[in-house]
C-alpha cells in the first residue's frame, strides 16, 4: 500500500514539473512573438523620413493621382524655398498639386487639367491677399459671366493626414488617406438627389449647394475604421 502511494505521488509530481515545463515554455514562445512584432514594429517606423527636398515633394504628391497615371502627370507646388514653381512636367491629363512644406500636416490634391483655370485662379486671388470670402465672391461672379468655367463631373482627388513622415520605398505618407471632391456646378439635392449635409459616415454629400462651387464630398473611413 505504501509502495502504491509513492507511485502515485512521484507520478503526480511528474506531470505537475511536465506541465509547468509546457507552460513556461508557451509563455516564452509567446514573449519571443510579442518581442518580434515589436521590433518589426520599430524597424518600420525606422524607414520613415520627413519630406525635405523637391524630390521628396514629387513623389509624395504624386500619391494623389491614379497610380496609372503617375508617371506622366504635372506636379507643381510652394517649393522649399516658399516659391510657387513647377516641380514635374507631365503630358497626360492630370495636375498635382504637392504638399505646402510651410503648413502643419499633409496635403496633396490632383486634378484634371480642365480645372486649371480656375484653381490657378485662386492661387492669383489669394496670393493677392483676398480673403476665402473674397476668392468665393470674386470667383462666383466670374462664373456667372462665363469668364470662369467648371466642366461638370471634374474631380478632385486629395491625399491628407496629420504627419509629414513617408516611406520613401512607396511613397506612401504615414497615416494618410484619400478623400474626392467631384464638381457640379449649382447643383442642388433637388437637382441631383444627393443631400447636402452628411447623413453617415463614408457617404457622399453635396457642399456649397445652388453655387458655383457646388460638389459632391466622398471621404472615406480610415482603414482602422473600415
Amino acid at each position: 500500500m505504501k509502495n502504491l502511494i509513492t507511485v502515485l505521488i512521484f507520478t503526480g509530481l511528474l506531470i505537475s514539473c511536465n506541465t509547468s515545463d509546457k507552460t513556461k515554455k508557451a509563455s516564452e514562445e509567446v514573449s519571443e512573438t510579442e518581442m518580434a512584432t515589436e521590433s518589426s514594429s520599430k524597424e518600420a517606423k525606422k524607414n520613415l523620413k520627413a519630406i525635405e527636398s523637391d524630390e521628396d515633394l514629387i513623389a509624395t504628391a504624386l500619391m494623389a493621382a491614379p497610380e496609372k497615371s503617375r508617371a506622366s502627370a504635372k506636379v507643381i507646388v510652394f517649393n522649399m524655398a516658399g516659391e510657387f514653381v513647377t516641380l514635374k512636367e507631365g503630358d497626360n491629363e492630370f495636375i498635382v498639386l504637392a504638399d505646402d512644406p510651410t503648413k502643419d500636416g499633409f496635403n496633396a490634391a490632383c486634378y484634371h487639367k480642365n480645372l486649371e483655370p480656375f484653381m490657378a485662379r485662386g492661387r492669383a486671388l489669394r496670393a493677392e491677399g483676398k480673403s476665402a470670402e473674397d476668392v468665393f465672391a470674386m470667383r462666383e461672379e466670374e462664373m456667372k459671366s462665363g469668364k470662369l468655367k467648371i466642366t461638370p463631373g471634374s474631380t478632385l482627388h486629395i491625399y491628407y493626414g496629420p504627419n509629414t513622415m513617408y516611406d520613401p520605398e512607396t511613397a506612401a505618407v504615414d497615416g494618410a488617406q484619400m478623400r474626392y471632391v467631384t464638381y457640379i456646378p449649382w447643383a442642388t439635392s433637388e437637382t441631383i438627389g444627393i443631400p447636402e449635409a452628411p447623413t453617415a459616415p463614408n457617404h457622399p454629400w453635396l457642399m456649397n449647394a445652388g453655387t458655383h462651387r457646388a460638389h459632391i464630398m466622398i471621404s472615406p473611413l480610415p482603414k482602422d475604421k473600415e
